[in-house]
């Protein structure tokens, strides 16, 4: 028949043509398989894991790294989490062989139906062979490759290895690569913490991680979990019941700006640059895990102190003014809020609000989380000058300004506050072994970098007098000895600069005064008359052996006054030979290193005070300058320290000409603490800002959280030290012990009580103590 005959043509026509697309399939695959990767990859599987940094106790503080990554074993993995998984990627993953053709051909037919490409169908498999081994170019030759590398991993490894190579090497946006970093990332808990509807919006990422991101896209992310649960239900892993709960149940993700418990981001930082010194190569991928000699509880209080030691000098200075200004719709949008606040991001308790309406009794702002709140009364008195309708425009609070708004405690009400300009910083340690208990080394790491601990090289001022005192010391003078507290004046050639007139600074002198008072009391005079007589080379090479460095203090009588250059860093170190009885202990912050199995690869073994080999000051120096700085803290410039409750606290004030910066170097025999304070660009921080009133309130801040459970420490008086009764050595009229060395003790018409002083009419003004 002539229509069968028409018709049998094309067919054998089609039946050629697909045979030989079977043969080219063939032969490519027979051509193509051989050349196919080594899966060397996959079974000696080493995914690039990031630098982790943690606390002496094990708290994490830091994390560095290309990728973000926990690796977890698959036995590890919550069966909720495999299931999740499944439903939302591939649900015959336990059926097929690499490629799931019944999944394909309904992909195909959705596809057909939807008039475009709507579904795909690749496999678990399929996924994990692309991650490793392709790109994610959508060609013909790429999805071959794709099926041929499925079937080959298949074939070699178990399915619970494919599912463990997945949930590990998965991208999941925010630099999360697998399902551990993720829920850490997202949710601030691991894997077997998960509820399950955090772990089903998790399971939902791998398909769009920037789309469904719950932080960025809640909405969405919500979509796509509700997605994943229902999938679960039908393929019978959770009950109706379930899926209901976990469908209603409210989803909070991770936001805090910090994403650790610590704020000890200057520490985490000095870790990765050593880390990165000693292993250049792997600093990033080997999983170092880093534990550094950091404590939790006095980082946590050296944080505190520092932010409400800078909050408080700034409040004292006045308000500067909004941040900036945005213009609002009519009817602005939370989006709108969002974009406003866009380049204002939130630090810690100082968040950013953009003001809807303001008047001077009133101010309506809103936050980026959307929240709306008012301030009225007492809370607005800081920045009353800018509710003032006849402020300057750019300074005023009105409808669309940015400023920051504090909320100390949920008990008090809101508060318009500032981000400071000024600078501190502080760091403590033990003198006894080295070890950094606490670092910050600035307000706010994420806003400027600087480390003020360990690079900002500032003058030390009155805090260095101690190492002139301690010099004086070795030259034959004594607590006892009288100096006259009187004018000087200093020609060039003594300065190195210009003629000098210092003054003290209450503009006050009182006439002869022995050393222990002088130093209580920080008077310049006698200071600069002590360096005199000792002779300033004497004492730039006497400061060596606390860790100064000579060429930064020049041998001028302006040394007296810390006219020198510091960093905290060297002011710990230096502090801790009074507070461990002589001996120079080098600071150290890294207690061990370990790579991501556990297993060491480094350990510190620090000298300890005691070790000989480190004495630099002799016993009995220390032992009388210890003494001499204790009434610093019980009745001279650092009195306030006082309200510690504690008798065995030492230390002296430090500030510079102009108040330019501000210090307290103080201890207890078992901790080292250093305070600074000022300005990146140096200018004064204001009449009056001295460091007893800006610096010792940090110090104070942190030690009566620091040694909250630590007894009190008592020295003892080491041999060659004789205690002799003195009148005037704590005021006049009064008799009480003074130290002296043995071979050392002044006769006694010396020790008698000093004569009365007639001080000359005091000068305007003079260098701060």
């Amino acid at each position: 028949m002539k229509w069968l005959r028409f018709l049998s043509f094309p067919l054998i026509l089609a039946g050629g043509f697909l045979v030989t697309a079977l043969l080219v399939l063939a032969l490519t695959i027979a051509l193509a398989y051989p050349n196919l990767p080594s899966l060397q990859a996959l079974t000696e599987y080493q995914p690039k894991i990031p630098l982790r940094i943690y606390t002496a106790e094990g708290v994490q503080i830091g994390e560095f790294g290309e990728e973000r990554r926990a690796v977890v074993a698959i036995g590890e993995v919550p069966a909720a989490l495999k299931n999740a998984i499944i439903a939302a990627e591939d649900e015959r993953f336990y059926e097929h062989a690499g490629i799931d053709y019944i999944g394909v051909l309904r992909a195909a037919y959705a596809n057909l139906m939807a008039g475009g490409r709507r579904q795909g169908a690749s496999t678990i498999t399929m996924q994990v062979a692309r991650n490793f081994f392709l790109s994610t170019e959508k060609t013909l030759t790429r999805k071959l490759y794709e099926a041929l590398l499925a079937f080959k991993i298949e074939h070699s490894l178990t399915k619970e290895q494919i599912l463990e190579l997945y949930v590990n090497q998965i991208y999941l946006g925010q630099r999360a690569y697998g399902f551990g970093a993720a829920s850490q990332i997202y949710f601030g808990k691991s894997l077997d913490k998960l509820t399950l509807a955090e772990t089903a919006m998790l399971a939902g990422l791998p398909k769009a991680p920037s789309l469904y991101n719950p932080i960025a896209n809640p909405q969405r992310a919500k979509q796509r979990q509700h997605y994943v649960l229902r999938r679960m239900q039908e393929l019978g892993h959770i009950t109706a019941a379930e899926y209901e709960e976990a469908n209603q149940a409210p989803i909070r993700p991770k936001r805090e700006v910090n994403e650790y418990s610590v704020h000890a981001e200057y520490a985490a930082e000095m870790v990765r640059q050593a880390i990165a010194e000693h292993y250049p190569e792997e600093v990033y991928s080997r999983g170092f895990r880093v534990y550094t000699t950091i404590r939790k509880a006095d980082q946590e209080a050296a944080y505190v102190a520092l932010r409400k030691g800078v909050l408080d000098y700034d409040r004292r200075n006045g308000y500067r003014g909004p941040e900036g200004f945005s213009e609002l719709p009519a009817k602005p949008d939370e989006d709108d809020y969002e974009d406003a606040l866009a380049e204002h991001p939130d630090n810690d308790d100082l968040l950013a609000a953009i003001v809807v309406a303001a008047d001077p009794k009133q101010v309506e702002a809103v936050l980026r989380t959307g929240d709306k709140i008012t301030i009225t009364g007492e809370p607005l008195r800081f920045a009353a000058r800018a509710l003032d309708p006849k402020a300057a425009p750019q300074k005023r609070i009105r409808r669309g300004a940015i400023i920051r708004v504090q909320r100390d405690a949920q008990t008090k009400p809101w508060q318009i506050a500032q981000l400071p300009e000024v600078e501190a910083a502080f760091i403590s340690i033990d003198p006894q072994d080295g070890s950094v208990r606490s670092l910050v080394g600035g307000f706010d790491f994420n806003r400027n970098k600087f480390n003020h601990v360990t690079q900002a090289w500032r003058q030390p001022g009155s805090s260095f007098k101690p190492f002139i005192y301690s010099a004086s010391l070795e030259k034959g003078f004594t607590p006892a000895t009288v100096i006259p507290d009187e004018p000087v004046v200093l020609e060039a050639e003594q300065t190195g600069s210009q003629r000098w007139e210092p003054k003290n600074y209450d503009g006050k002198f009182e006439g002869p005064m022995r050393l222990r008072t002088a130093l209580a009391k920080s008077k310049n005079m006698v200071s600069i008359r002590i360096l005199e007589a000792i002779g300033p080379k004497y004492a730039q090479e006497y400061v060596t052996r606390f860790g100064f460095e000579p060429e930064k203090h020049p041998p001028y009588l302006t040394m007296a006054l810390g006219a020198g250059s510091v960093t905290a860093w060297q002011m710990a170190r230096a502090y801790g030979v009074f507070a461990n009885g002589g001996y120079l202990v080098q600071p150290y912050f890294i207690l061990k290193i370990v790579d991501d199995r556990g297993n060491p690869l480094a350990l510190a073994n620090p000298k300890r005070a005691g070790d000989e080999s480190l004495r630099v000051l002799d016993p009995r120096n220390a032992f009388i300058m210890d003494h001499m700085m204790q009434d610093v803290t019980r009745y001279g410039t650092a009195a306030r320290a006082t309200r510690l409750g504690r008798s065995d606290l030492a230390g002296k004030t430090g500030t510079t000409n102009e108040f330019v910066d501000a210090w307290f170097a103080g201890y207890q025999p078992n901790l080292v603490g250093i305070a600074w304070m000022g300005f990146d660009q140096p200018k004064s921080l204001g009449r009056n800002q001295t460091g007893s009133v800006v610096a010792l309130p940090i110090w104070i801040g942190y030690m009566e959280k620091a040694l909250k459970e630590i007894p009190e420490s008592s020295r003892t008086v080491p041999l060659g030290v004789v205690s002799v009764p003195v009148m005037g050595a704590l005021g006049e009229g009064k008799l009480a012990p003074e130290f002296f060395y043995q071979e050392a003790v002044p006769p006694p018409e010396v020790l008698q009580p000093i004569a009365p002083f007639a001080p000359p009419a005091p000068p305007d003004s003079g260098p701060p103590p």
